[in-house]
């Protein structure tokens, strides 16, 4: 990451966290040393792609993907009060309780996946019980609603940046070895839709879907809402779009992005939402594009072509729309095999010399 564009993300946690991007010249090698494995040439498709990747994260020790951790954010937007999601802003506060105790999808996926799991509150608009499950990194009880102000202050904006990559970084350094990012706040698809809209750009209603279940004429309430913040503000430029139209989860999850690109292991990326997190990341940093992996496309409109600014071709097409983090954990097993092609295939030399 450099200060160029951002000086005050040269300060403070960013100043220790800087983002080179991976050395291409070590894939020749790498691609060598699959190709030498005891299998046909190729016969992997984008799992071998995909531990290339891995390698150069590594590079120039073997990848390590045992200690997977996903890490869901939480946080209310004041634009849910326009109308812009199927359910109420509480359901906020009732999911996280859901993930702590144990039952929510996310939970289940994570258990069947091997990935462990925390839950962060970034923003909820209420204050949570103390559960050691949870981390409490409040920034504010919610944003404000950005079809009349801005979400945030700068200031905000930026400190959910860094405590998103301060929380990484620590997990790092306690160990894991894959971050996977998902997140939780009612009328974040509309949050995620307008930070799409200025970062790809595409026109709004390219990006305005039925989040978690919009009728027709949901859908036409949220697109007029997200218009209202829209003419608001002619914000472009990054950080200024994420104070404008929010929220803090997602920048907290652009920070998990920077932060895991910046200790050099991937992060692997859920759907709509976490990629306009990982999109945010990218135009902060373009560096930490060669750190993302990204699982799954939505079913939500407007992924495509979020993930084609990224030129990202994801690895699973299951029509999921949930978020949470779970495609992000689905997607964990291949991370773990595609490793798996590079330290634990043997070489096909070395099965040849054995029946010879």
């Amino acid at each position: 990451m450099t200060g160029s564009d951002y000086p005050e993300l040269s300060s403070g946690v960013f100043a220790d966290l800087p983002i080179a991007p991976l050395d291409r010249s070590h894939e020749p090698e790498l691609r060598t040393r699959i190709d030498g494995k005891c299998k046909p040439l190729g016969s992997l498709g984008r799992l071998e792609d995909l531990a290339v990747q891995l390698g150069l994260i590594w590079h120039p020790e073997p990848p390590r993907t045992e200690n997977a951790t996903l890490f869901v954010f939480a946080a209310d937007h004041g634009l849910a009060a326009e109308g812009v999601s199927r359910y109420p802003a509480h359901v906020t506060r009732a999911m996280v309780g859901a993930y702590l105790d144990g039952h929510a999808g996310a939970n289940v996926l994570a258990r069947a996946a091997g990935v462990a799991m925390r839950v962060i509150d970034g923003g909820v608009d209420a204050e949570m019980p103390a559960h050691p499950d949870l981390l409490d990194a409040k920034i504010r009880r919610g944003t404000r609603n950005s079809a009349q102000e801005a979400a945030m202050t700068q200031h905000e904006a930026l400190t959910a940046l860094r405590r998103g990559a301060e929380i990484v970084r620590e997990a790092i350094e306690q160990g894991v070895d894959v971050i996977a990012i998902g997140e939780m706040g009612i009328g974040n698809t509309a949050s995620a839709a307008l930070l799409m809209h200025r970062l790809v750009p595409a026109p709004l209603a390219d990006c305005v879907g039925p989040g978690s279940g919009l009728d027709a004429e949901g859908v036409a309430r949220k697109l007029s809402a997200t218009e209202r913040a829209a003419r608001r503000s002619n914000a472009t430029r990054p950080l200024d779009v994420l104070a404008e139209f929010g929220g803090i989860e997602i920048a907290m999850m652009a920070g998990a992005v920077l932060g895991a690109a910046a200790c050099r292991r991937p992060v692997v990326i859920d759907g709509f939402i976490a990629s306009a997190a990982a999109l945010l990341a990218v135009r902060l940093a373009p560096a930490a594009r060669d750190y993302c992996v990204f699982s799954h496309r939505s079913a939500e409109r407007g992924h495509s072509l979020m993930l084609q600014a990224m030129h990202a071709e994801p690895y699973l097409e299951l029509k999921l729309r949930l978020g949470e983090g779970t495609g992000a954990v689905l997607a964990v097993p291949l991370v773990r095999a595609a490793c798996g092609i590079l330290t634990e295939i043997a070489d096909l030399d070395d099965v040849l010399a054995a029946v010879s």
